[in-house]
């Protein structure tokens, strides 16, 4: 059984180690020509097995529909300092030819009720291997630190009640995504004093060195 899962998840493996050298380089990039990068940092994972055939049995996906179905086996994120910068994200992306863009979902504009704010866009990314090429379904989630740090905690409760919350835990999280969104628009407003002080820092670090 675990011969199989290997073999079934070698290529979301690749995928993903693929994928996060493409998009941090796309960072790089902006880093050379010495502008700022919308892109703060990406990561990557593939999802635990458990994790898998929970979701796959709570969504009614059969075993032998995984590929196709389950969107999110290999998953990225890509962190963003500012909202403003989530949007030059995506267009970058639609931009690429290394991969089709299956569909996007926007739960920035359009927030869950819980208060989950972010941007998916799941692609189909052609692996190649040595029985010829799998186009594989990755899911990229696009937010800023301030959703990353809401949606973590969330995920980790979510687990602890089973998706079940207590009222009261269930209004405060409702109170924490705002105020997260209401800090990520208070940064825009001083986007540009921010992005001053950075460059200032990164010159005086550079000169110490």
């Amino acid at each position: 059984m675990k011969k199989h899962w290997d073999l079934f998840l070698a290529p979301y493996e690749q995928a993903i180690d693929e994928l996060k050298v493409k998009l941090k380089g796309m960072r790089s990039q902006f880093e050379m020509q010495s502008t700022h990068s919308p892109i703060e940092f990406v990561t990557g994972r593939v999802k635990p097995i458990a994790s898998i055939l929970d979701k796959a049995n709570k969504k009614g996906i059969p075993l032998d529909k995984l590929a196709a179905e389950l969107q999110d086996i290999a998953g990225l994120r890509m962190m963003c300092q500012f909202v403003d910068d989530i949007k030059k994200v995506v267009e970058l992306l639609r931009q690429r030819n290394d991969f089709e863009i299956v569909e996007e979902r926007d739960y920035i504009t359009h927030k869950k009720l819980s208060g989950y704010r972010s941007y998916h866009i799941v692609i189909r990314y052609p692996v190649q291997t040595i029985n010829g090429e799998k186009k594989i379904l990755v899911e990229i989630q696009i937010r800023t630190l301030a959703m990353n740090f809401w949606a973590t905690i969330e995920h980790s409760l979510n687990y602890k009640y089973s998706g079940h919350f207590p009222e009261d835990i269930e209004r405060r999280l409702q109170r924490a995504a705002e105020a997260a969104f209401r800090l990520d628009e208070e940064m825009s407003q001083i986007r540009g004093e921010i992005q001053e002080a950075q460059v200032i820092f990164s010159r005086k670090t550079e000169d110490a060195n």
